[in-house]
């Protein structure tokens, strides 16, 4: 289960740009609230399913190995994670077919589900799927633009923003 590492890179991420901000005494750049929210977002799910599904855990040393590989690559660790995410997207896919065809049984959702993710208090199973793979899909884009990011060299993500005139710009 992907879930079970999933929040080790954000978190790792967030401290590292968190501390050489605070050492360069200078703005992030965004990166710092990105990374916190995918960390913690992670969390939700691997929460989730472990009251679901009660996994074995096998995280141990990733969290040393991933924060290695950021502290050597952060383009690759980021893309690492993109390509991570998008098995997720693909795996969650999977889960939703399978319960559509009746080989999952389609659940009342979690009460930390419902909560956390707002659903309706008749949600399912398959409800949760579905917000935790949309959840995926962007964590995957976003580590990949990350990645695109550092490899440019683009420290701030505010300079992606769509300077057009008649949209509001935010400068620091």
């Amino acid at each position: 289960m992907l879930e079970v590492v999933a929040a080790v890179p954000g978190i790792v991420n967030g401290l590292i740009h968190h501390i050489k901000s605070l050492q360069g005494m200078r703005h992030d750049g965004g990166w710092i609230g990105h990374l916190l929210y995918e960390a913690e977002n992670e969390r939700m799910h691997l929460m989730t399913w472990m009251d679901i599904s009660k996994p074995v855990m096998w995280e141990h040393g990733f969290f040393a190995v991933f924060s290695l590989l950021y502290m050597v690559s952060p383009h690759t660790a980021h893309r690492v994670v993109g390509y991570l995410e998008e098995e997720a997207v693909t795996s969650y896919t999977h889960f939703i077919g399978d319960i559509d065809a009746g080989r999952i049984e389609n659940v009342k959702a979690p009460e930390i589900a419902v909560a956390y993710w707002n659903l309706d208090p008749e949600s399912t199973l398959r409800d949760v799927v579905l917000a935790v793979r949309a959840d995926e899909a962007l964590h995957r884009d976003t580590n990949h633009h990350f990645s695109d990011c550092i490899r440019a060299k683009r420290e701030s993500l505010f300079e992606d923003m769509d300077t057009n005139s008649n949209k509001p710009h935010i400068k620091y």
